[in-house]
Formats: structure tokens, C-alpha cells, sequence
């Protein structure tokens, strides 16, 4: 009897833990300081995540997966089979940068989740918590339920901000790619977006979604489930699937960046921390600097880039800009409309380009002396018309034309409708491809290996984004990838007054950006015609901004080649003000953001690199402000002498936009300084030590 009450005991213990679910495991991760506490889990059979910053939620528990169209995905049934931790504190030297050394420290977990029904597989995400954010990508290992070909069709990362976050985003998958104004709003009625995508929650934390390292692979931009939660969409090929690839692969990283302010955001390198070190040896032939160039006259219809109108490219002009260049030390002349293909519709057929015939008034191998002899460069222009079949069948050749006649670096440019990428593939069929594609993704870093066996540089115009592969390919120095200078020429509406205000924390937490700043006609739609079968533009399509602003933009918007991109008569009429583009750096030492809020003010301050000056820039949106900033990025107790451009007391970006007071004064290091910024305005600085 007693025999029979145990087995009937542990018979009723058997029956009821077949019917109640194995508890879900649940796993950590914190930041170094302790700040940013990581949950991942596979309740219900879901493999998810969370995150916490000093204990407030900042993104809720969100799904994360993959579909394929021939495999069986990882959806539902998962659990987690291993896993690993480990810790990471090293630094690391940039070749050029916002910053020389880098520290990479960071704790990393990486979880495997097995499928528990059909075909054996599991997949790993591999997560790093920094004390700026987290960084997680698909790790997809070599294994019997994956041979061949592999057609992902989804990822299902999700990201669970919540619906009353405040947002700044741009939209995605239309027309003009990245070229957005910047809209505002709630998290709830974000639909599609580009990353970055930034958010401020009600709590007061600020996140920045975004990704690092894409390689072979399409990008990601965020696509709403529900209101203020997000899946991860990805661009698809021309045959709708997502991403071709084999066993083993991994995914980019997705990056969270996490910050208690605004500031923080961009005081943060995880994107850079979670690219792979420089692959090309050797850079020591990838130089920053400035220049200027023939390009702002195109846009204000004073020069043309083909040979329909008042050629922009010819020698008597570039000579003159080479001489500027030289007398004033730029670097580099950007020459743009050099080559056959400008005339007749080129926007719509990008196979009228030969990236290495000139027009009969432009002499490169004449002109490429002629500037080395002055210590100046030419910087080229590819601009293909998003025809990349017709680019990459030339791409070799011109690259070496250009090395040949001394152009170190090359200015490429894909104007076309999203979308409309031109490829053939391999039954000669045309097809068309979206600038963010895989395929896109993957011509970018051709193009970019082509150029450095010429050690020369890129910097791309209407390009895939910026994902910190500078990193890895250091000749990929900046690019585009927003609304730039040019759309206050001729966009209609121009860039608001809080555009930059906005840029700061959304498209450079990506990476440099060439936006082309240092216009001093602020109404350059206003000036005469050249000829009187040539017009100006709208006079309403301006820079909003003063001229302070502009020259704070300097400091502001990093990129390692910078130019200034208005005409040099407009410079050698306020040469006063002129005098700090000449003087600012373009690679720094040390770079830090002071104070901001998004949409509304930025204030940043950079060191030379090799130097012991210290640059400051600060900008605004249509709102006049003064703000106290914090001297502290200087020595402590050192005296400095501050040359300051600043608004003038009348200053305003519409009615007074060049009223500016140059002066000079004594600061210590550790100290406060009250800016005063106008309407639109800015201010920037030059801090010299006394010792």
C-alpha cells in the first residue's frame, strides 16, 4: 500500500509537469558603469530583449528573428540552448577623426536559440552593452538545416520605444532617398523610417536606433508594428528578397544609443567600436583638409554643368579657383561637369557619362600641374546617374586617370530617383535597385577598394549611410546622405532654421557628413544674372542661417574634408569673417558635445589634432538664445585667448543675417562663457593658450 501510494505520487508529479511549460530562461548584461542592464529571454518560445537605464525601461521587451524563403526561420518554438560572456577594455588610434584615441570598452553576451520544433538549427545574437547603448547582431553558423543559398525575406527585430517618445526622423523608401526635411512628432505616428532615427521619451532618456557595419547585406530602416514599436525593414533586391547570402554569415550590428541627454548621444563610439579595424594597411596617403570648389556656381545657375550654357569646368576658372586654393591653403579644387555626358538629359541616362574624356575646355593633365606646382589638388567628380553598370565597366580606368594627374581624392554621386539604380544582371537583363539595396551596399565598397589601389579617397554623394566602415576603409572619409547646403539654393522649401539644430543629433551620430557649408551671400538668388539668357532661382531659396552660423557650422557638422562652398569673390569681400574658415581644422584630437536639446540648440567643441587649440561651435534654430557653457574641455586655470565670431546684436537670419561682432578676449580653462546666439545664429571660436 505504502509501494503504491509512491508511485501514484510520482506519477501525478510526472502528468503535471508535462502540462505546465518549462520556465523561461532569462539572462543579463550590464554596461561597465553599471547603467544600462540588459534582459534577454525566450518566454513563450519567443527569443526577445529589454533594456533599462538606471532603472527606467527604455526599450520594453522586444522580439528579435529571421525568416527565409527556402528555410525554416526562427519565429516561434525557440529556446535558449548556450551562451557565453565576456568583457572588453582596449583603445584604438583613428587615422583621422572626430577623436585619435578610442576607447572600446564593453561587456558582451552572446545567446544561442535553438528551434524545439522542425528541422534542427539555432541561431546566435551576439549582444555588447557599452555605457552609451548596445550593439546586437545574427550570428548564423554553418549546419545541416542551411546549405546553399540562403534568401532572407524578413528580420524580425523589433524595437519597442513607445508610442508617447518624442521622435525626429526622416521617411524612408521614397523619391529622394535621404534628402528629407527632418519631421517631428510622437513615436506613435512614425510610420517608416530611416536610421537614424532619434527619440527622447517622456522619462527624459534619449535613444538613437541605428546600425553598424553593413556589409553584404541591405539596410535597415524601422517600419511601425504598432504605434511606437518598430520592426527592422529591410531594403529588397530587385527579385523582393531581402538579402542573398550562405552559411556561416552575420548580420550588421543593430545599435541602441542610450543617453540621459542630448548631448550624450554624440558623445558616444559605438558605431565605430562595432566596425572591424582597417583593412587597407597602411593610410597614411588618406589626408584630411579643405577645399573649395567649382560647384555652389552650378547651383546658383551662374555656371552649367555641361557645355550648354557658361561651362563651369574650364581651365580659366579652375585656375583661378587653384590659385585661391593656394594663396588661402585649402587643399583641394573640386571640379564638377568635367567630363562628356553633362549635355542633354543626364539625370535619366546615366550611360551618357565617359569618366575619362573631358570637355574640350577642360585640360586634366594641364590643370593637374598646374596645381601641384601651387601645392593644391584637384578633387574629382563621378557623378553616374545611378547607371552603375555604366560606372563599374569604367570605374578602374578612371580611378587611374585621376591618380595619374595627381587627384587623391574623388567626389562620386548617384542622382536618380530611389529606386532607380541601373544593373544588368547575369542574363544581361536590366533591373533596378534601391541606393540602400544589398546591391548598392556592395558596389559602395567595390568602388571604395577600387579607389585605394590608387590610394585615393571617396567621398559619396546620394550614398548608402554611413554605418562607421571608415573604420575598416579609411579612404572612405564622408559623404552625403541628407538635405545639404545646396537644397538653400534652389530646394523649395530650403533647409529650416533648425535644420542643423536637429542633424547634429540624427544624421552625424552616423558619421561625417558633407554638407558643404561657408556660404557668405546669404541671398545668392538675389544677385544679378551673368547673362541674360541665364536666371536665378527663387530669391526665397536661401540659407536661413547668419553668418556666424555659418561659420559655426564648421565645428558643428564634422567631416574630414570640409569645404567652403561659396565663390571666392563672396570670401575676399569679408575677409574678417573668412579668416576662421581658414584657421579651423579639418581632424581633431578631442571632440566633445557641451550642451543641446534636439531640434533646438547644439554646442560642440573640438581639439586639433596635434595642436593644443580648442574650436568651438554653436548654432540654433529660429529661437534667440544665450546659453552658459562650461569651459572645462579646457586645461584647468589655463588662460586662453578666444577670437569669437558671434551674432551682432541685431543678428537675425532674415533681417540682419550678416551683422557680426569679431573680438577677441581672455578666458580661463574651467570657467563659464555666456553665448549669445540670434535668431538662426551661431557662434564660433578659436581658443589659443597663453603658454
Amino acid at each position: 500500500m505504502l509501494r503504491l501510494g509512491f508511485k501514484l505520487a510520482a506519477f501525478i508529479a510526472l502528468a503535471l509537469a508535462a502540462a505546465v511549460p518549462l520556465r523561461a530562461e532569462t539572462l543579463t548584461a550590464v554596461s561597465p558603469d553599471g547603467a544600462i542592464a540588459l534582459t534577454v529571454s525566450d518566454e513563450a518560445g519567443h527569443a526577445s530583449y529589454s533594456i533599462t537605464y538606471a532603472g527606467e525601461e527604455a526599450v520594453a521587451t522586444s522580439r528579435l528573428g529571421m525568416l527565409f524563403r527556402d528555410h525554416h526561420g526562427f519565429e516561434r518554438d525557440l529556446a535558449i540552448s548556450a551562451s557565453s560572456e565576456a568583457s572588453h577594455d582596449d583603445t584604438w588610434e583613428q587615422p583621422w577623426g572626430e577623436r585619435r584615441v578610442v576607447r572600446d570598452q564593453h561587456n558582451e553576451l552572446a545567446v544561442t536559440f535553438a528551434a524545439k520544433s522542425g528541422p534542427a538549427r539555432e541561431i546566435t545574437v551576439r549582444f555588447r552593452v557599452f555605457d552609451t547603448g548596445v550593439g546586437f547582431r545574427y550570428e548564423l553558423s554553418e549546419q545541416a538545416a542551411f546549405q546553399g543559398p540562403i534568401a532572407i525575406t524578413d528580420e524580425l527585430t523589433q524595437f519597442a520605444i513607445g508610442a508617447d517618445a518624442d521622435a525626429w526622423w526622416t521617411p524612408s523608401r521614397q523619391f529622394n532617398r535621404y534628402e528629407y526635411i527632418y519631421r517631428t512628432g510622437t513615436a506613435g505616428v512614425v510610420d517608416d523610417a530611416h536610421t537614424p532615427v532619434t527619440f527622447r521619451q517622456q522619462n527624459g532618456l534619449h535613444i538613437s536606433i541605428h546600425e553598424a557595419a553593413l556589409v553584404d547585406y541591405s539596410a535597415m530602416s524601422l517600419l511601425a508594428l504598432r504605434p511606437g514599436s518598430f520592426e527592422a525593414q529591410l531594403r529588397p533586391g530587385s527579385d523582393g528578397v531581402k538579402v542573398h547570402t550562405t552559411a556561416p554569415f552575420n548580420s550588421p550590428w543593430r545599435t541602441i544609443q542610450i543617453a540621459p541627454d542630448a548631448a550624450g548621444l554624440i558623445n558616444s563610439d559605438i558605431i565605430l567600436n562595432l566596425n572591424e579595424p582597417n583593412k587597407l594597411g597602411d593610410v597614411s596617403w588618406v589626408e584630411p583638409g579643405k577645399y573649395i570648389g567649382i560647384w555652389w556656381a552650378m547651383h546658383i545657375n551662374e555656371r552649367t554643368w555641361g557645355n550648354d550654357g557658361i561651362h563651369g569646368a574650364n581651365n580659366e576658372d579652375v585656375k583661378r579657383y587653384i590659385d585661391f586654393a593656394a594663396e588661402h591653403g585649402f587643399s583641394g579644387v573640386l571640379v564638377e561637369g568635367w567630363n562628356i555626358g553633362w549635355d542633354g538629359d543626364w539625370f535619366n541616362n546615366g550611360e551618357l557619362f565617359d569618366f575619362t574624356q573631358s570637355y574640350p575646355d577642360f585640360d586634366l593633365p594641364m590643370l593637374g600641374e598646374y596645381a601641384a606646382e601651387r601645392g593644391v589638388r584637384i578633387i574629382g567628380h563621378h557623378e553616374t546617374s545611378g547607371n552603375v553598370a555604366n560606372y563599374e565597366a569604367q570605374m578602374e580606368d578612371a580611378f587611374a586617370l585621376y591618380a595619374a594627374n595627381g587627384v587623391r581624392e574623388v567626389k562620386t554621386g548617384y542622382v536618380a530617383d530611389a529606386g532607380d539604380i541601373v544593373r544588368y544582371d547575369e542574363d544581361g537583363v536590366l533591373q533596378y535597385e534601391w541606393h540602400d539595396s544589398q546591391f548598392m551596399v556592395g558596389h559602395h565598397l567595390r568602388a571604395v577598394k577600387a579607389a585605394a589601389e590608387q590610394k585615393i579617397s571617396i567621398n559619396a554623394h546620394e550614398p548608402v549611410k554611413d554605418t562607421g566602415l571608415r573604420r575598416t576603409y579609411p579612404n572612405w572619409m564622408t559623404r552625403e546622405g541628407a538635405r545639404g547646403m545646396e537644397f538653400n539654393a534652389w530646394g523649395t522649401p530650403p533647409n529650416p532654421t533648425e535644420h542643423i539644430s536637429i542633424l547634429a543629433y540624427t544624421r552625424m551620430l552616423s558619421g561625417p557628413m558633407d554638407y558643404t557649408p561657408g556660404i557668405f551671400d546669404l541671398r545668392p538668388n538675389e544677385r544679378p544674372p551673368v547673362r541674360e539668357d541665364m536666371q536665378r532661382g527663387d530669391p526665397s531659396n536661401r540659407p536661413q542661417t547668419t553668418l556666424a552660423k555659418q561659420l559655426a557650422l564648421y565645428v558643428v557638422l564634422y567631416s574630414p574634408l570640409q569645404m567652403a562652398a561659396d565663390l571666392p569673390e563672396n570670401y575676399e569681400a569679408r575677409m574678417d569673417a573668412f579668416q576662421f574658415i581658414k584657421d579651423v581644422p579639418a581632424d581633431w584630437e578631442e571632440s566633445v558635445a557641451i550642451a543641446g536639446e534636439v531640434g533646438e540648440y547644439v554646442v560642440i567643441a573640438r581639439q586639433e589634432r596635434g595642436g593644443n587649440d580648442w574650436f568651438l561651435g554653436a548654432v540654433t534654430d529660429g529661437t534667440s538664445r544665450e546659453v552658459s557653457v562650461d569651459l572645462s574641455f579646457l586645461e584647468e586655470g589655463e588662460i586662453y585667448s578666444a577670437q569669437v565670431y558671434r551674432d551682432g546684436a541685431e543678428a537675425h537670419w532674415d533681417t540682419a543675417p550678416y551683422a557680426i561682432v569679431i573680438e577677441e578676449k581672455t578666458v580661463r580653462g574651467g570657467e563659464a562663457l555666456t553665448l549669445k546666439m540670434a535668431s538662426s545664429g551661431g557662434t564660433a571660436i578659436r581658443f589659443i593658450p597663453a603658454r
